[in-house]
């Protein structure tokens, strides 16, 4: 089984996020004895931000590393994100991978009768790390973006493991942190 962990924390050791999809991936590890893992951290190691030089390929390493970041996609069976919210949506790293893995004619594709996804068959499970509490609310455009984004490319599987509140005080973010970690999802491929 291939797993892909992407992390988009700027927060380095000091990151929810990271620390909780650690978490999932060694859980995974555990429970699976042919696991491949490849990482993947956005802050550290960050994609370029799309723009017509990208589309044109007129750089040859970021074109062999847009290429690589879409095979490691392609070949995931799991993917594990962290993805801290960050002015109400997702970090402008994570929206630079989902770039270069949303790709017509690889990930996607344009027919007739709408759009048709190409990705399908994965299980993504995002961790999600927030200061204030914004499940259900009019204000998380990170949840709604981020499930539209795999949906759109097929990927209908997707979990979500949130950290809310980490903010408020120590407290509220120690407590968050040990919610989240008692409800990690179980270590299984998910039948596509």
């Amino acid at each position: 089984m291939k797993l892909l962990h992407i992390d988009a924390s700027a927060l380095g050791d000091n990151s929810v996020s990271r620390q909780l999809s650690a978490a999932v991936v060694g859980r995974f590890k555990d429970s699976a004895t042919d696991l491949d893992v490849a990482y993947r951290d956005l802050d550290a190691n960050p994609i370029p931000h799309l723009r017509g030089s990208s589309l044109a390929q007129l750089d040859a390493t970021e074109t062999a590393d847009a290429q690589q970041v879409l095979e490691q996609f392609l070949a995931a069976d799991v993917v594990v994100i962290g993805a801290p919210m960050y002015n109400f949506s997702i970090p402008s790293t994570l929206k630079a991978w989902i770039d270069r893995v949303a790709v017509a004619g690889k990930t996607f594709k344009y027919t007739e009768a709408g759009p048709v996804g190409l990705a399908g068959g994965k299980r993504v499970i995002i961790v999600s790390s927030r200061g204030g509490i914004y499940t259900d609310s009019p204000a998380d455009f990170q949840e709604p973006l981020l499930r539209q984004v795999f949906a759109f490319m097929g990927i209908n599987d997707v979990e979500f493991v949130r950290a809310e509140g980490i903010a408020y005080s120590p407290k509220h973010r120690e407590e968050a942190i040990a919610a989240a970690l008692a409800n990690l999802p179980e270590a299984e491929l998910a039948a596509a």
